[in-house]
């Protein structure tokens, strides 16, 4: 009785409407997977692989923002020893440096005076 129409041919619509329905949602899913998910998944193997290629000398830069000189790395430990400053040397986790810094050469190293 108070039933509008409209709503009462939706419902008659079958299994067609129900598609149309979900159509937005799936097509907004693919825009988030292919916009968001799938290049933060591309930089976090990234990431992986750059701290699994750390080797002694590479200088590095924490989470922390400390910028550091690799002295050894531990082989089944998730830890790095680093020398934050001369004859300063921290153990940091793997999982905290962020970037390895490519090294200072004679063109890119601070004019002095």
């Amino acid at each position: 009785m108070f039933i509008s129409p409209a709503y009462a041919q939706d419902a008659a619509g079958g299994p067609m409407a129900l598609v149309m329905q979900l159509a937005p949602l799936l097509l907004i899913f693919g825009v988030f997977y292919f916009l968001l998910i799938r290049p933060q998944q591309k930089k976090q193997k990234e990431h992986r692989a750059l701290l699994a290629s750390l080797k002694r000398g590479d200088r590095v830069l924490t989470a922390g923002g400390i910028i550091a000189k690799v002295i050894t790395v531990k082989d089944g430990v998730d830890e790095v020893e680093v020398e934050i400053a001369p004859n300063v040397r921290v153990s940091v986790l793997r999982a905290t440096i962020g970037d390895v810094l490519k090294p200072i050469t004679g063109s890119d190293a601070p004019a002095k005076g």
